[in-house]
């Protein structure tokens, strides 16, 4: 299955890329003026206020945002609004097939498939509902200490209810009774492209604006096809603190992109010490597509802000940030074009018919999985040592690299994932064990969590990956899935990372997986929040005490007496405002 874009010349594509060009160096602000910006209220996207804006350009020269959206429509093979031309359709929702025309492999594989939730609060609850779970195969999609999600056929519920207490039997609802028609409509959908048949159907990126939303990238979740020529892009327009980098190849072949943003003011024979670095990473379970578009949205954001808020600015002097939306690319594309709900990567097993491994259970600390998950057909399974997953040795490898050879001292790993709304610190492997700073990771978890809060209303709760995922009472067993081989605890124990989190993104079980895309810039903006607030605390100016990033006794640079207030090199105060200033450009340059 492909996706089906317009053809383009050599000529066409020269054309559009000098339109633009055109259109962003139309102004000053060369370079520096975002590639798709937001003009006008969205009924879903309420808190915009950092996002640079272009209506001085829109009102004194409307050609060029039309010719820089035509153009970027026509780059991404994206239609343009009122769009009928043959294979450039723009598709809505009246013309969607009715349910009972869904694709065959769709309901043959979930057309009698439910989603139930059961409400835990014994540990003898947990240890019934995760043996029955594992003996039956049984999917589950989320747990937290309070419930557990749980996909299975309607025909396996009375067997599953029979192999549970009384008190769980009567303890359970339904989330979603029509699995297939859900995933059906988490899709982007072109009419013109067959929908029948087990490799035939052709989704393409249904990016038209809509509810007055310009940035056309974020109006919808994105294939590999094209966040990929995205980033090539971002890192072309915005050359002065953006880069594309590669973490390694997949188990398929295919390259694991990333992209660093930030830009060091200093020569580096100026600063000998490790330039420090945060990690953002999403994907890493291929279903989980929110968590990829919030990796991008977090990361244009930052790029778009820079020259133009001084607080971003200062914090892409001071930290790099490293962004890899899709860590599991093969799986991300199968999620594409075969299964929506895959969750693994397509790394062979031992069991010819059971393939993938999970990419946050096979990191080399803690691992576990020859004790707690042996099952190859388990969305669990880790492999039969640590680091046989492919993608997670690629970044284990490349994280190692950077410390030894480059120079980069990771002082943050986000690692985001969907769904339940938790921010989730070390550790995940046991419930016993405190890590060293448990107070700092407990407060700037709560800052996070206060963040976003302020930010959209939602709320997150705050816990050890280990709580998160079982009860108070339980006496600290893990439950549903072996916590052992996390990323965030290989991070903070094996490369020190301080500051290391996984972050589960909406909801917190209505739609699931299948977040609709109205989700996407409400949930970046939470992240972006979120992002904000942890560098902000890493430069002292947020928390209790000022953190020592450099030496204890040595003044966190950039940060005056009067507690929040960016200072420039100076030390004087830096005010706030939504024109570009050149100058830090020039001091970059220096």
């Amino acid at each position: 299955m492909q996706l089906q874009h317009c053809p383009l010349s050599f000529l066409h594509v020269f054309l559009l890329s000098s339109a633009i060009l055109f259109s962003l160096c139309a102004t000053v602000e060369a370079f520096t003026v975002p590639l798709w910006t937001t003009g006008g209220n969205s009924p879903v996207s309420p808190a915009r206020r950092h996002q640079p804006s272009d209506q001085k350009i829109r009102s004194v020269f409307p050609q060029l945002t039309w010719l820089r959206d035509t153009a970027i429509e026509k780059l991404f093979g994206i239609p343009s609004k009122g769009s009928k031309k043959k294979g450039c359709h723009a598709s809505t929702a009246a013309e969607r097939p009715l349910t009972s025309q869904l694709p065959a492999t769709l309901l043959a594989k979930y057309g009698g498939d439910v989603v139930l939730r059961f409400n835990l609060t014994t540990p003898e609850e947990e240890a019934a509902l995760a043996e029955a779970a594992d003996t039956l195969f049984l999917d589950v999609w989320e747990f937290t200490s309070n419930w557990a999600d749980i996909r299975l056929r309607k025909d396996d519920v009375s067997s599953l209810l029979g192999l549970l207490p009384v008190s769980l039997q009567k303890a359970h609802a339904p989330l979603m009774l029509d699995l297939a028609d859900s995933i059906y409509r988490s899709y982007p959908y072109d009419p013109k492209t067959p929908l029948l048949g087990s490799h035939d159907r052709a989704f393409t990126p249904s990016l038209k604006t809509t509810d007055g939303v310009d940035n056309i990238f974020f109006d919808n979740y994105q294939p590999l096809s094209v966040i990929v020529p995205w980033m090539r892009l971002m890192a072309s327009m915005f050359t002065t603190h953006v880069r594309m980098i590669n973490i390694g190849t997949s188990y398929e072949g295919r390259d694991i992109p990333g992209l660093r943003v930030g830009v060091s003011p200093k020569l580096p024979t100026d600063d000998p010490d490790p330039r420090k670095t945060i990690i953002i990473s999403g994907g890493s379970h291929a279903r989980e597509w929110i968590s990829v578009s919030t990796t991008t949205y977090v990361a244009w954001s930052l790029i778009t802000s820079y020259g133009k808020n001084p607080a971003i600015t200062k914090l892409l002097q001071e930290f790099d940030f490293v962004f890899i939306p899709t860590m599991n690319p093969d799986g991300y594309v199968y999620t594409w074009e075969n299964d929506r709900l895959w969750r693994k990567n397509r790394q062979e097993t031992a069991l010819r018919f059971c393939r993938g491994l999970d990419l946050d259970r096979g990191f080399g600390f803690e691992w576990a999985g020859t004790t707690f998950e042996s099952n190859p057909c388990s969305e669990s399974y880790p492999g039969e040592q640590p680091f046989q997953a492919v993608e997670s040795h690629r970044l284990a490898e490349w994280a190692r690299n950077e410390t030894e050879d480059n120079g980069v001292r990771f002082v943050g790993f986000l690692d985001l994932h969907s769904y339940s709304q938790q921010v989730l610190y070390p550790y995940s492997y046991s419930c016993n064990a405190n890590p060293p700073s448990l107070e700092n990771l407990e407060e700037l978890g709560m800052g996070l969590a206060k963040a976003i809060r302020i930010a959209s209303g939602e709320q997150y709760s705050v816990a050890s990956a280990c709580e998160g995922a079982i009860s108070a009472a339980s006496g600290g067993v893990s439950r549903m899935e072996p916590g052992g081989g996390s990323a965030i605890d290989w991070f903070y124990h094996e490369l020190k990372v301080r500051y290391s989190y996984q972050i589960k993104l909406r909801d917190t079980g209505s739609y699931g997986f299948l977040l609709p895309k109205e989700n996407i810039v409400p949930t970046g903006e939470e992240a972006y929040n979120a992002l904000k607030y942890f560098g902000d605390f890493l430069l002292g100016n947020k928390g209790i005490e000022s953190i020592a990033l450099k030496s204890p006794e040595e003044k966190t640079a950039g940060y005056d007496d009067v507690v929040g207030e960016f200072v420039d090199r100076d030390g004087k105060p830096i005010e706030e405002t939504d024109e570009y200033q050149p100058e830090w450009d020039l001091r970059r340059r220096k």
